[in-house]
């Protein structure tokens, strides 16, 4: 064995010429602690069921939106292909029917003073959209 060179359970740093055992990152020792991997699976494990729960919500939830919006599409689309000769005001309520003929049109007496087909009744929104009533 060489003169400078140190034995196998000596940490000496051969660049800066110093003992450097509490400087390394990882046991130099005999007894130091032993250094195991965490076991990170259940983490993981839960981590990847809460997203998936997290991102079906989003995904029904948006689903409920998209039918909900095509549905009002839909109302809107029947009452505006309608026939009706004035001027409907936001804020009031107006009732569709449907005539024998299949044409559908749009009026302001309620279903229960007429006998005509109703289809149902709509409010004008702010918005010039319709919703159910």
């Amino acid at each position: 064995m060489k003169a400078d060179k140190k034995p196998d359970n000596v940490v000496f740093n051969t660049e800066t010429e110093a003992y450097d055992a509490a400087l390394k990152p990882y046991a130099t020792s005999v007894g130091a602690p032993t250094i195991s991997t965490t076991d990170n699976t259940p983490w993981k494990n839960r981590s990847i069921t809460k997203i998936n729960h997290k991102i079906e919500t989003k995904y029904l939830e948006l689903q409920a939106e998209y039918k909900k919006m095509m549905e009002e599409f839909e109302y809107n689309k029947l009452i505006f292909d309608a026939k009706f000769t004035f001027e409907p005001v936001v804020g009031e309520i107006y009732h569709l029917y449907k005539r024998d003929n299949g044409e559908t049109f749009l009026s302001l007496i309620a279903p229960d003073e007429c006998s005509f087909n109703a289809l149902g009744s709509f409010y004008l929104n702010t918005d010039q959209t319709w919703q159910k009533v």
